[in-house]
């Protein structure tokens, strides 16, 4: 662990409480207004939360991943939009810096990070490049000293807060693949740097989203992420393993909710003279989510650990991401069954939930992607 024990179960309580006092009564308030909370942000600052994965020598906690799993299914017991206030400051976009930046980058950009007073945002996603990702287009030409940076990136979480980019480009043309593209990291602001409206999604309201437009971008050779061109998507990979691992939390923390307020309404709930709770079919609902549950927290708290002594994870990262993603759709889905007419009206959030789940099975890789991964390296160990 990278805390002491006691110092980390001090950590985890107070998360847990702020969680059930301060974030759970104002979900309503944050998806009606789709903004999050000025006095929430604050909070989330005070505790640290943006700096969670960020190493203590630049004034971040340090967790281990294990400690950061942990503490992110604690947040997932309330809704998506508030862990995604600080999530990329902790995964994204501040481990690219973290893993691959050199120390002047490490010096300047991950202070602010940690303490929330930036908010970072990956820029890889293009209109014409998801899953794809190695046919990105945006470029990066080398003029003088500086990079020149054109194109489009979409989809970009925290965007419209965000300080400080880190954009995935082409730096050499020729090459077509993984070896031609590099990462930078860009401040907001900057002449050349433009905006999109926030889309409007199907969920997660309060957490924004938007286009990111490069035109004649000029941005200093110290922004080359290692300052070496040609690493970017290997950077790209590395910060996934971790991310996947993270978002494995979210979905099992959105599922103990939904498991918690099912039972919840299930006791409560009375049908044919009892509660809704004594019928069998209902009860199996109940009964398959907490068993799909508990694989899932079993098998990414594994995978936490193993990453943690140092092992290669990306095969158990995507099964991980796979599993848990579509394991939680599945729970909001059977929480709205037993719910009933209830389950689908916003008074009970319910719904919310089932909105908001769906789009776990999409980010930092698609449930298909990772099938793909999964394969692959299944594949590898065996021609070994």
């Amino acid at each position: 662990m990278a805390l002491d024990r006691d110092v980390f179960d001090q950590l985890i309580g107070t998360v847990r409480r702020f969680v059930a006092e301060k974030l759970v009564p104002r979900e309503a308030e944050v998806a009606d207004a789709d903004q999050m909370p000025a006095d929430i942000v604050r909070k989330m600052r005070g505790l640290g939360l943006f700096g969670l994965s960020i190493p203590q020598g630049y004034g971040g906690l340090g967790l281990s991943v294990e400690e950061e799993v942990r503490i992110i299914i604690e947040l997932g017991r309330t809704s998506p939009a508030f862990r995604s206030t600080f999530g990329t400051n902790n995964g994204i976009g501040s481990q690219g810096i973290v893993i691959d930046g050199t120390q002047a980058q490490k010096r300047k950009y991950l202070p602010p990070l940690a303490s929330g007073e930036i908010v970072g945002a990956f820029a890889l996603t293009e209109p014409g490049s998801g899953s794809d990702a190695k046919s990105l287009t945006a470029s990066a030409r080398k003029k003088g000293s500086d990079y020149i940076l054109n194109g489009t990136k979409r989809f970009i979480t925290n965007a419209p807060t965000a300080g400080l980019f880190t954009v995935m480009a082409r730096t050499d043309p020729e090459n077509k693949g993984a070896g031609g593209i590099s990462a930078f990291l860009v401040e907001a602001g900057i002449p050349g740097l433009t905006l999109g409206p926030p889309d409007k999604k199907m969920g997660q309201q309060g957490a924004h989203i938007c286009d990111v437009i490069f035109e004649d971008c000029r941005v200093p050779a110290e922004a080359l992420i290692g300052g070496v061109e040609g690493q970017g998507f290997k950077t790209a990979m590395k910060v996934l393993d971790r991310g996947r691992l993270t978002i494995s939390g979210m979905c099992i923390g959105n599922a103990e909710r939904l498991i918690a307020d099912s039972l919840r309404y299930a006791r409560e709930r009375e049908q044919f003279g009892a509660p809704i709770a004594e019928f069998q079919l209902v009860q199996a609902m109940l009964a398959d989510s907490e068993t799909e549950c508990y694989a899932a927290r079993s098998m990414v708290m594994d995978a936490a650990r193993r990453k943690d002594a140092g092992e290669s994870i990306t095969k158990a990262a995507a099964m991980c991401k796979f599993y848990c993603s579509e394991m939680v759709g599945r729970v909001a889905d059977r929480a709205v069954q037993i719910h009933g007419g209830a389950g689908y009206i916003a008074e009970y959030g319910i719904e919310r939930f089932y909105r908001d789940v769906r789009l776990y099975r999409l980010y930092e890789g698609t449930s298909q992607i990772q099938q793909l991964i999964i394969a692959r390296e299944m594949l590898k160990e065996a021609a070994r």
